[in-house]
């Protein structure tokens, strides 16, 4: 097990990206000290910790019985294991779980904004508005749209068998990734662009212009995956502004927002 605990690893890659944010603005009109800081940062405790643990001990019953329904399916209720990753170098699970769940969030991402009754849920998110885009907004999340994403990821996990130092490993490089590019930094990690989803190219997924179908860069962690199917699109400059149509009308408040949809 990962001698570190996720919350430890959450305070320092906060700590760490913050004091990048600091040293190296992007824009520098932009003040630390904003409205809806507060609801934020509960977004942050919550999302970072609480919901996690409330969502595991909810699903482990059911996901369970899922895994011990397929395997009887399948036939391998007579000895054999189903946890097809369980004897996989631990850097070989590191490597499925970065690529595998990253593919199956890019999935969730898509549909979260293209399915209409979804959108309520990832709304929250894009009420990010000018003058809030930073590395904290990175876990503001509607607590329904936490519960699709990792619906769409237990199964898969489960049936697996993958070391929990690959899934450590993937929660905390998510985590950091995620707060880079919801960081006011104007960074876009050079040729790595094409593989790492980063700040320049996140904010023109927040764009206030884009049409339903006009949405880009729904990358999670990777990029690759914008760029393979076609929704990549990062101009030389930043987009007018960022948000969507209607923001106005969706509470400010963690509270609100979590009972909106």
């Amino acid at each position: 097990m990962p001698t570190w605990s996720y919350p430890a690893a959450l305070a320092v890659i906060s700590l760490l990206v913050a004091g990048l944010e600091a040293l190296f603005p992007w824009r520098r009109e932009q003040k630390r000290l904003r409205p809806g800081l507060v609801s934020d940062l509960v977004y942050l405790v919550f999302n970072g910790h609480f919901l996690g643990l409330a969502l595991a001990a909810a699903a482990a019953p059911t996901v369970g019985a899922l895994v011990d329904a397929v395997s009887i399916q399948l036939g391998l209720d007579a000895g054999l294991d189903l946890r097809l990753a369980a004897g996989w170098p631990i850097a070989v699970q590191i490597v499925v779980v970065l690529l595998g769940l990253d593919f199956i969030q890019w999935c969730v991402h898509v549909a979260l904004h293209r399915v209409p009754w979804l959108w309520t849920f990832h709304q929250a998110h894009h009420s990010v508005v000018d003058g809030e885009m930073d590395w904290i907004v990175a876990f503001r999340f509607q607590w329904t749209e936490v519960v699709v994403y990792r619906a769409a990821q237990y199964l898969p996990l489960a049936l697996m068998g993958f070391a929990s130092e690959a899934l450590f490993f993937h929660a905390v490089f998510g985590t950091l990734i995620g707060h880079l590019n919801h960081a006011n930094l104007a960074w876009d990690y050079g040729p790595l662009r094409y593989v790492l989803n980063n700040p320049k190219m996140h904010l023109w997924h927040h764009d206030y212009d884009a049409k339903a179908g006009e949405v880009v860069n729904y990358g999670i962690i990777f990029s690759l995956w914008d760029y393979l199917f076609g929704t990549a699109r990062v101009p030389d400059h930043p987009p007018r502004k960022i948000g969507f149509d209607g923001v106005e009308n969706l509470p400010r408040g963690v509270f609100g927002q979590a009972l909106y949809p």
